[in-house]
Order: structure tokens, then C-alpha cells, then sequence
């Protein structure tokens, strides 16, 4: 299940990083691939999510700055679908954030 979510963490990353050149250039953001990075990253986050819930020893900070990434990706597709800007801080935080629980996520299945 975590290699499962780790594969799907890694293909949201390169749909992010592609977001974020997007973003940090002022350009509207392409929906299609909006409508890839949300879901994929989603449906990672709801494995680690039921990985964590049934094994004693997990990757609970992981899980926990994945979701809080989730939040703040949240924000960011709501400003987007609103018509609004996406803050570049908060998406260079999401996308550090997520970097971030990524690497503890490998480092535990790596342990």
C-alpha cells in the first residue's frame, strides 16, 4: 500500500512542479492537468491515511504535512476556479510541505 502511495505522491509531484512554473510565472494555471495533480495526490494521501490508521508503527508526520499540503492545495484550486491569484508563497509552502513529507515517507519505508 505505501509503495502504491509513494508511486502516486511522485507522479502529483511532477503534475506540481509543472503547476508551480505556472504560478511563479503569473500564467493561468492548465485545468487538466489541475484535475490530475488534485485527485492523484488525494487518492496517495487516503492509502497513507488508511496505512497509518491500521499499522501500529507508521509515518504519522508524514501523514499529517501531507494533509497539511491538502489544505493549502485546496485553497489554491478554489482561488483558481474562483478566478483569483494564486499566492506564489503558498504555493512554494504547499509544494515544500509536500516535498517535505514526501522524503519522511521514503526514509520510513526505507527504515
Amino acid at each position: 500500500m505505501l509503495t502504491i502511495s509513494i508511486v502516486l505522491f511522485a507522479l502529483a509531484a511532477v503534475f506540481g512542479l509543472i503547476l508551480i512554473s505556472y504560478v511563479l510565472r503569473g500564467k493561468e494555471t492548465p485545468k487538466g492537468i489541475v484535475f490530475l495533480h488534485g485527485p492523484i495526490a488525494a487518492t496517495a494521501l487516503i492509502l497513507l491515511i488508511i496505512y497509518v490508521l491500521n499499522n501500529t508503527v507508521s509515518p504519522i508526520a508524514s501523514m499529517i504535512l501531507f494533509i497539511i499540503a491538502a489544505l493549502g492545495g485546496l485553497v489554491m484550486v478554489i482561488r483558481d476556479f474562483t478566478g483569483k491569484k494564486i499566492p506564489k508563497g503558498l504555493a512554494v509552502i504547499h509544494g515544500l510541505i509536500a516535498v517535505t513529507a514526501f522524503v519522511l515517507l521514503i526514509v520510513f519505508v526505507l527504515k
